[in-house]
């Protein structure tokens, strides 16, 4: 096997014309925006905004991992599938609710996924239907799709954190870095900023 060279005319670079690069948090009123819109809709977008879990860990979520009969809990541990370290998120009051519901309506039970498959029977949303589905949300209240992907959601409630606490040690351990260094450049924080704040923070 060999690789043939290529004809520089004929190709065609995959991000022509996209935006690249870290995609942006939202902003508060963004946040709340969308809310307000799924909630008329009888949509949820709270855990996936609270949780600042990666898409992957999302959607491979099981009822149980939130649940325990109709009960869901303050606050859930799974094991990450990149890392395979557990990471804890807290579920806020207004993302219980709406899970409450949601696995009632959907007659979910304990092993199944809390977000399955429409077209795929016994399996998670890919985290492709996923994306698609943020873009759609996006471009419901009027933003480029194109500029936000499933990381704008993780790092949304993580950025308002740091913006509001200074407290880069905290924000790691919600998102579920082994390293600071990773923290800071999901963040996208000034170094000198970020400089200052890890020489506050023991480790």
């Amino acid at each position: 096997m060999y690789l043939q060279e290529q004809n520089p005319e004929q190709h065609i670079p995959w991000n022509k014309g996209k935006l690249v690069g870290q995609k942006p948090p939202l902003k508060l009123r963004e946040i709340w925006a969308i809310r307000f819109r799924l909630q008329l809709a009888r949509r949820t977008s709270d855990l996936a905004i609270d949780s600042k879990l990666c898409a992957c860990d999302l959607v491979s979520m099981l009822v149980r991992d939130v649940a325990q009969g109709d009960q869901v809990a303050h606050r859930a541990i799974i094991l990450q599938c990149k890392t395979k370290r557990p990471v804890r998120f807290e579920i806020a009051e207004q993302a219980r609710d709406a899970i409450q519901n949601w696995i009632r309506d959907a007659e979910l039970r304990s092993h199944d996924y809390l977000f399955p498959s429409v077209l795929h029977p016994g399996q998670h949303l890919s985290t492709r239907q996923y994306a698609r589905i943020v873009r759609h949300w996006v471009a419901e209240i009027g933003l480029n799709p194109m500029d936000y992907g499933t990381h704008s959601l993780r790092r949304t409630k993580a950025a308002l954190i740091y913006r509001r606490t200074k407290n880069l040690r905290a924000v790691q351990l919600l998102l579920g870095h082994s390293m600071l260094e990773s923290t800071v450049r999901y963040l996208g924080i000034e170094v000198e900023d970020a400089l200052e704040m890890a020489e506050r923070t023991e480790v």
